[in-house]
């Protein structure tokens, strides 16, 4: 059968002619002739019934198969047995069937006619000659027999049988020239001419249609094939006992069955057995395979994949035109990716991408569920909000990959410093949070977060460079500091507030007055960019003097705020509200080209020192902005020193070093400020180029007194300093025995109230233009009782008024106070030192913005710090 060529809608098709749908041309569509050709096989398969009732019909009427001497006979059946044999093989060979089905089916009909004539001649020529209408009508009956079977052989293959006829009765006719014979010839003719044409006609259109059929099954199968081999559905059917019949080759590699091996196993057995919280798939599956009805999208979990493997499956039942159920046939779908997909979107939902924890939402939830309790009666938990100290320094010089490896660092650690105690999530940015359901003692809630601040301050790897950073916590505590999340998260957030403004590095327990020191930084916030929009700052300079000398050899600039209705406002409570509001900046700029420009006027040789905060060391422009303030102002770079705290040593890497070098290129001098009270490594001296030390006042204080170490340990830093080829300068000196020490033990320099506290620059001005450089000291002769340094709020308490004011020092005598202007001496005050613990004072001395005050009793300093404790954990 040949190949199919054209589209039964091809326009170029042959119209519908006799001879196309007899077959004998080519019709010029896809189905061509082989509903004709497609018989020839089985008619040669059978043929030889034909050659054996000829064998019959001759020895029925007794003709010889061979006479000697007659030719002719012997030559006709020689061409008979030959057209036979050729009807018998031909159809079964590979190159008869390769042939046009309208060139076989014309081989064909020459074949069955020359068969028939040969036949018919054989027959004629070996009987005796006859007369009779009768005779010669029984002499056609064996004939007639022969040919009747043949067109049994063809079958609806009538034209065979015409030709046959033709060939089989020609020569009766012919020979007898008789009318009957002629007449029959010609009805049987005609019959069959007319029963082929319009039986080939209706075989040409069922053929078509069953073409049509076959290409729609082809090309349904070919799209279900294909369906199949991109893996995204599979198909099985299942007979009426629910065993399987068919499943998908795509399928069984998945659950790596080999061919055939799930033919014949019940559907479900290849669906996981169900539980309740995956759901009923497998029991659903077998109530409809038993129940006969139909589903659809139907979720089960694979029973024999090596990994999990979830699948959509729908079915229908399966009768047949007598409602005879057969079995269900269906198909399936993986939604295994789609499963992961989901559950990444959950866990993306819930968690954290950076970090892996409980994010926001969660923490939320978390939180309400813990604070709902039981009806009637809120829950206990205790909530801690977290936030890295010196986190934005490190994305701003290593950048955001570093501070993503920094983050997810920092929440290995909290999660191991948590344990199982509670829930650990990220709120954003560098902010996290704690909760801790239950009931908490606060002094365990206290050695929890100072165990986690100290865990977080230990040093990290961030891609070769050290980093260290810390973390200050607010807590606070339900039902006591709330019943409801929103009020336990401002709580919390107002304490971590006051964490950070006493110091960062701490933890605060969340109180009441908090809401108030809030609403003031808010203020103070406002009030300070309108003081930077409007020159409402100004610098102050206190003097640093030789101790060769005697002779001041420079100022130190100190930022100073005028508020103008609350007076001045101490650098210890503004700064940290500028870091934390990104306008340290701008006002480091200012500062230097103000104190830049002030120095300028002063006599050659005496120095200018600004401080310059980590965010501007960190910052590429700042050399730029340290170029800009020197041209502007005409100074000698010399004649500049910039004060840097250790904390830019924190991430010690290139960037660092690169900024050392391009300050100092500038010809500035640089300073190592409040040495020794920071970064605790000495490594970074062997290569920053600085020209001085300034030995913090913490040491410096009270190192007069017998059996105070700060002697040696100021010793130990003149000698490290000398060796290194710098300049020390020794702060916060206020008495003369603290001097002399400071003579003694070799410091080239000091600065400090006996030899002048911080003053306007018209101040200076003056101070030169009547004693030059000399200064003279002023101050006490011995060093008072011992002071702690603190930055702590208190509340002041006069006349019936409330003043807000910060202990600098303390000690059991008296304490250093910042926050009121000019206060007459005498004053009478009633301080609160403590949540309920007030003491008498009366003013002693006031400068600007400080006084010291003394107290009418001692004040016993570790009993004040046990209460303080107590109440906060309280």
């Amino acid at each position: 059968m040949i190949p199919l060529r054209a589209s039964l809608s091809d326009p170029s098709s042959r119209p519908m002619t006799l001879m196309v749908t007899l077959g004998l041309t080519e019709s010029g569509t896809e189905v061509a002739a082989s509903w004709i050709s497609g018989a020839f096989g089985p008619i040669a398969r059978l043929w030889p019934l034909i050659l054996l009732a000829k064998i019959c019909v001759v020895n029925l009427l007794h003709i010889p198969f061979y006479q000697v001497g007659n030719g002719a006979q012997a030559s006709i059946l020689a061409v008979m047995l030959l057209a036979d044999g050729a009807l018998m093989i031909a159809p079964r060979q590979a190159v008869f069937r390769t042939l046009k089905p309208h060139i076989q089916n014309w081989l064909m009909l020459q074949m069955v006619f020359v068969s028939g004539l040969c036949m018919s001649l054989w027959l004629w020529m070996g009987q005796e000659p006859i007369v009779a209408p009768s005779a010669v009508f029984l002499a056609t009956v064996p004939e007639l027999a022969v040919a009747l079977l043949a067109v049994c052989i063809f079958g609806d293959r009538r034209l065979l049988g015409i030709g046959y006829f033709l060939g089989l009765l020609l020569v009766a006719v012919l020979e007898n020239n008789s009318v009957t014979q002629v007449g029959l010839l010609i009805c049987c003719v005609i019959v069959m001419a007319i029963a082929t044409v319009r039986q080939a006609r209706v075989d040409r259109e069922h053929a078509i249609e069953r073409h049509r059929q076959d290409l729609r099954a082809q090309r349904s199968d070919r799209l279900l094939l294909e369906h199949e081999r991109t893996g995204r559905g599979w198909f099985w059917e299942t007979d009426r006992h629910g065993c399987l019949t068919y499943i998908s080759d795509t399928l069984a590699q998945t659950l790596d069955a080999r061919e055939g091996a799930l033919i014949g196993r019940p559907m479900t057995e290849i669906i996981r057995p169900s539980d309740k919280q995956q759901g009923d798939g497998e029991r659903t599956l077998g109530f409809h395979l038993s129940a006969r009805t139909g589903f659809s999208d139907l979720s089960v979990c694979a029973a024999m994949a090596q990994e999990e493997r979830w699948w959509s499956i729908s079915g229908q039942p399966v009768f047949n035109e007598y409602g005879q159920f057969h079995g269900f046939r269906g198909s399936g779908t993986d939604l295994t990716e789609m499963r992961r997909s989901q559950a990444e979107v959950t866990r993306l939902a819930r968690f954290d991408s950076l970090t892996g924890l409980a994010n926001r939402i969660q923490m939320l939830s978390s939180l309400e569920q813990a604070v709902a309790g039981r009806p009637g009666k809120p829950g206990d938990c205790a909530l801690m909000m977290l936030d890295l100290d010196r986190f934005k320094m490190v994305n701003d010089t290593l950048g955001h990959p570093a501070g993503d490896t920094l983050l997810r660092q920092v929440s290995q650690r909290l999660q191991r410093a948590v344990g199982t105690k509670g829930l650990v999530g990220r709120q954003g940015g560098d902010e996290f949070k704690i909760l801790l359901p239950g009931h908490h003692d606060r002094d365990a809630l206290a050695l929890l977060a100072q165990s986690i601040i100290n865990t977080v301050a230990q040093p990290y790897s961030i891609e070769g460079n050290a980093v260290v950073i810390g973390v200050s916590i607010g807590i606070s505590c339900a039902p006591h500091d709330g019943v409801t999340a929103d009020a336990l998260i401002r709580n919390a957030d107002l304490a971590l507030y006051a964490a950070k403004g006493d110091g960062r590095g701490i933890h605060r327990f969340y109180s009441s007055e908090m809401h108030a020191d809030a609403e003031d930084r808010r203020r103070l916030e406002q009030d300070l960019r309108h003081a930077l929009a409007c020159d409402g700052l100004h610098l102050a300079y206190q003097p640093i003097v030789s101790l060769r000398t005697d002779q001041i050899t420079g100022y130190e600039a100190l930022l100073r705020w005028i508020h103008p209705d609350r007076g001045p406002i101490s650098p210890a409570l503004f700064i940290p509200i500028a870091e934390d509001s990104g306008m340290i900046s701008q006002i480091g700029e200012w500062v230097i080209h103000t104190a830049c420009r002030d120095a300028a006027q002063w006599d050659e040789g005496i120095r200018v020192a600004v401080n310059v905060s980590p965010t501007q060391f960190a910052n590429p422009g700042f050399p730029s902005t340290v170029m800009n303030a020197l041209a502007a102002s005409q100074l000698a770079p010399e004649r500049l020193e910039l004060e840097i705290t250790e904390s830019v040593f924190l991430n010690d890497d290139d960037g660092t070093d690169a900024m050392f070098a391009r300050l100092k290129a500038l010809g500035v001098r640089l300073a190592l400020d409040d040495f020794g009270t920071g970064y605790s490594s000495l490594g970074y001296l062997k290569k920053a180029p600085f020209d001085k030390i300034k030995i913090d006042q913490s040491f410096v204080r009270g190192a007069a007194i017998k059996g105070s170490r700060n002697s040696a340990i100021i010793k130990a830093i003149v000698s490290l300093a000398e060796a290194l080829g710098m300049d020390t300068t020794a702060e916060g000196a206020e008495t003369q025995d603290e001097l002399a020490l400071i003579r003694q033990l070799g410091c080239s320099h000091v600065q400090g109230y006996i030899y002048g506290r911080p003053m306007p620059f018209a101040d200076v001005t003056a101070s030169h233009n009547k004693h030059g450089v000399t200064v003279l000291m002023d101050g006490f002769k011995s060093s008072r009782p011992d002071r702690k340094t603190m930055l702590r709020t208190v509340a002041i308490h006069h006349e019936g008024h409330i003043y807000t004011g910060r202990v600098r020092n303390i000690s059991a005598t008296g304490a250093l106070i910042e926050g009121l202007w000019n206060v007459p001496l005498g004053t009478l005050f009633a301080i609160e030192l403590a949540e309920g613990y007030s003491v008498n004072a009366t003013a002693r001395w006031s400068k600007e913005d400080r006084m010291g005050v003394e107290f009418a009793g001692k004040v016993d300093l570790t009993a004040l710090r046990s209460y303080s404790k107590a109440t906060a954990s309280g």
